[in-house]
């Protein structure tokens, strides 16, 4: 498994695929922890704040429990749901920050929805402790299955938005 645990003060951050992309870390970092005092988790007090880095920007998300257990809903996608329905497609960064002395990862299904939005995306994982895990989603999701799986591109999601933005004007103009 590709990790580290050294916290680098770069911007700069590497994806799984080598490509570069510019994201502030110490801001995600400093926006995880932030988002995590925000958290609802009256049953679990277990208080996660994740920070995602976009091709829209920046976008924050803290972990929403239930009574209903299954109906509970994890920082990270709380972020990630939250930047798809700002527009954002893509993703390239996600910082975790959980109240441990020891780094956690991601969840499960977290995983599955970083791998749909980015999978090259940059993994971070901060605590309360000196620790951070730097990984790779590819290295905590190995063989994934996504849009790929299915014949899906970026370059077909893109196309379908643009038509159903042209179809939407072209309704209003009626």
């Amino acid at each position: 498994m590709a990790t580290s645990r050294v916290r680098k003060a770069n911007s700069v951050v590497k994806t799984a695929a080598g490509t570069s992309a510019t994201a502030p870390l110490p801001r995600l970092r400093a926006a995880a922890r932030a988002a995590a005092d925000l958290a609802y988790a009256p049953y679990s007090h277990f208080h996660v704040g994740a920070a995602i880095w976009t091709d829209a920007g920046l976008f924050t998300g803290c972990n929403v429990e239930n009574a209903s257990y299954g109906l509970c809903n994890c920082a990270e996608r709380t972020a990630i749901f939250s930047a798809v329905a700002a527009g954002a497609r893509r993703l390239f960064c996600v910082a975790v920050f959980t109240p441990t002395p020891s780094p956690t990862m991601p969840c499960g299904a977290c995983r599955q929805v970083i791998y749909e939005f980015g999978p090259d995306a940059r993994v971070l994982s901060n605590c309360a402790g000196p620790g951070e895990i730097n990984t790779v989603i590819d290295a905590l999701l190995p063989g994934a299955f996504g849009p790929a799986d299915l014949g899906i591109t970026p370059a077909d999601t893109a196309a379908q938005r643009a038509t159903k933005r042209a179809v939407r004007r072209s309704k209003k103009a009626s």
